[in-house]
């Protein structure tokens, strides 16, 4: 194991976060806040720890794919334990395990909450839980490796594929740092054609870019409680759209702009992922039908929160708790389901629900017809077998984390759905649940434990696993769990 080079990486995250938190610590100076203290301590605490581990710059710079592994999970939590740091020092969130919460919700692009005043954070605060979603709807090592080059022999691109979601990762270019580069402007550029549409539409200068980074992000936080609701049907139309182009795969724009238009029409997950988001608005509109003035109403208003839970964004401009249960339960439908792979949004993805449903398929086939040879095909290309066991194993082990995630929050003795949907829309960083933690609800009642489990979940949720239980298991078993996840990488 590379541990200086690991380190030394480990140290640029750390320097780039405090470069990035000059944003916020700008917002606060702007609007003479007092908490522009908060910012400069963590700061200077990251530039601090950033510089010592700098200093042990190797002399080898290879990155191995387990070393991908172990450096997007510490760079991580990390990010995370310092992050929630301005929200503890400002006293706006004082306990720290809250702010924690906070912080891990903002940059896993949940959306989830223990505030139940959101209005009564300072502006630069409100700024800085948007912005985290901003930063880690990418990934800040894909930010980094936009900027400069981390490491040789192939290292970049497997940080690449060990913090990107989705079954695979592809390089766009050649060069791993160009393909970061390319990702990052496609992603900056919608972020900005968003906050113009929203100024014309208008909010002011603040909300806009907030609510661009929340929709960019797909994460969710906003800066009012109502979320969007209090906005204009155009401002949240407009959100509408965009939270549906930031859950479609990267690459998708990438071959637009190469005018490669063939090869990106023909993507299956993403009209898969646009017929099972159309086909869940249109259902949706008809059964809430009668809650509205008028059926164009209930349309909208069943578009809005379609696109913003299954590209796991979470704003709302109605309670859809008080839905239905024939909605509620295809919400809670599409909250598993997901956005397309190499998207900024969460769940399970829309690629693996479809490699899942082939493979069922051809087990079926295999029952009926023994002898018949049925080869896996995704956009015209055959699945190997590793792609699709490593789809099944990530599966399985989702499920098992979702199960004992689901045991341990029993422990507060919440209601059913309560319990079940907080693991949901925090392992598929969705945000909003069902019941207390609904869209007008928060997670400021649960247990210590249950918080920490929360937590890990929505980690676990962004990293897809495979990253956090490599760094965590004994060391005898990292080989073997290694072996197990190479197909990934």
């Amino acid at each position: 194991m590379n541990k200086r080079m690991i380190a030394y990486i480990l140290g640029i995250l750390l320097l780039c976060e405090a470069g990035l938190m000059l944003l916020p610590t700008i917002v606060s100076l702007v609007y003479g806040e007092a908490v522009v203290i908060s910012f400069l301590a963590t700061i200077v605490l990251l530039v601090a720890t950033g510089v010592v581990l700098v200093a042990m710059k190797p002399k080898n710079k290879t990155i191995y794919a387990r070393h991908g592994l172990v450096i997007v999970a510490l760079g991580w939590i990390l990010m995370s334990l310092f992050g929630a740091l301005p929200f503890f020092f400002s006293g706006e969130i004082p306990n720290y395990l809250d702010a924690l919460f906070e912080a891990v919700s903002g940059f896993t692009t949940t959306g989830s909450s223990i505030l139940t005043d959101v209005e009564a954070l300072s502006k630069s605060m409100l700024f800085w839980r948007s912005f985290t979603h901003w930063i880690g709807g990418m990934g800040v090592l894909v930010f980094m490796m936009a900027v400069l080059p981390l490491a040789g022999g192939g290292g970049d691109l497997h940080l690449m594929k060990a913090e990107s979601p989705g079954p695979n990762v592809s390089k766009l270019v050649p060069r791993s740092s160009k393909t970061a580069r390319i990702l990052y402007e496609i992603y900056l550029a919608l972020t900005v054609l968003e906050i113009f549409i929203l100024l014309f539409g208008g909010m002011s200068l603040f909300e806009s870019v907030t609510i661009a980074f929340g929709t960019a992000g797909t994460g969710g936080f906003g800066v009012l409680n109502s979320s969007i609701a209090s906005y204009s049907t155009f401002c949240q139309s407009t959100i509408t759209v965009f939270m549906i182009l930031f859950g479609i795969n990267f690459n998708i724009y990438f071959l637009l702009l190469c005018k490669k238009f063939k090869d990106a029409l023909k993507s299956e997950e993403v009209w898969t992922y646009l017929a099972i988001m159309f086909s869940a608005i249109v259902v949706i509109a008809l059964n809430i039908r009668d809650m509205f003035a008028s059926f164009s109403e209930a349309f909208h208003h069943s578009a809005f929160q379609v696109s913003s839970v299954m590209t796991t964004t979470g704003f709302a401009t109605a309670d859809f708790n008080q839905w239905p249960e024939l909605s509620r339960i295809i919400m809670l439908g599409v909250m598993c389901v997901g956005a397309c792979a190499g998207s900024t949004g969460g769940g399970l993805k829309v690629s693996r629900l479809i490699i899942l449903l082939k493979s069922a398929r051809r087990e079926f086939r295999r029952i009926s017809h023994p002898r018949s040879v049925k080869i896996i095909t995704f956009d015209g290309n055959r699945l190997s077998d590793d792609t699709i066991r490593n789809t099944f194993a990530y599966f399985f082990i989702y499920v098992m984390i979702f199960a004992a995630s689901v045991l341990v929050v029993s422990l507060d003795n919440f209601d059913f759905t309560t319990t079940v949907t907080s693991v949901i829309a925090t392992l598929n960083n969705i945000g909003p649940g069902l019941n207390m933690v609904g869209a007008t609800g928060n997670y400021s009642e649960f247990s210590f434990l249950s918080k920490l489990v929360l937590i890990s979940d929505m980690l676990l949720g962004r990293l897809e696993i495979f990253p956090l239980l490599f760094l965590f298991a004994p060391s005898k078993q990292k080989v073997k769990i290694f072996s197990k996840i190479r197909s990934k990488f």
